[in-house]
């Protein structure tokens, strides 16, 4: 018996999986990431004084919001008296004159028994006001006698 005609080969199986597309899936992504990055700043900007810092030298007269251990804050524009207030008032005003005086330096002092979330609770409200760059005080480092 011959056997006319073609003969059907097999053809095996592999088992690879084809990564090309997962490939070019991940560039696509590296890609959107890259792009949409730079446009994402949700954080609020602050400049944290070094320990060994010298003083900032102002033009004008900064605000300076004081938080005690309490967590109460206190107000201090420009020239005027420290004056204890609460947050939402502080807002207010600190946003009245940072809209008359947009370069005034803003500066937040802690008490350092105060909580870091009693610091904090202030600054997104700043945001608000229109601040944009906040400056937080420290005292400088006193050396230890002997």
């Amino acid at each position: 018996m011959q056997v006319t005609g073609r003969t059907r080969k097999r053809r095996k199986v592999i088992a690879e999986i084809n990564v090309v597309p997962y490939i070019d899936v991940m560039l696509v992504l590296l890609i959107i990431f890259m792009v949409t990055a730079p446009l994402l700043n949700l954080g609020v900007d602050i400049q944290l004084p070094q320990s060994t810092a010298k003083a900032v030298q102002a033009d004008s007269q900064p605000i300076v919001i004081s938080v005690d251990k309490d967590g109460n804050y206190y107000l201090t524009l420009g020239t005027a008296p420290r004056e204890s207030i609460d947050a939402e008032t502080l807002v207010k005003k600190v946003s009245a004159f940072v809209r008359q005086n947009p370069k005034v330096p803003v500066l937040i002092g802690g008490d350092t028994r105060a909580s870091y979330g009693q610091v904090y609770d202030i600054l997104p409200g700043l945001q608000q006001a229109g601040v944009t760059k906040v400056g937080l005080m420290s005292a400088p480092v006193q050396e230890k006698k002997r």
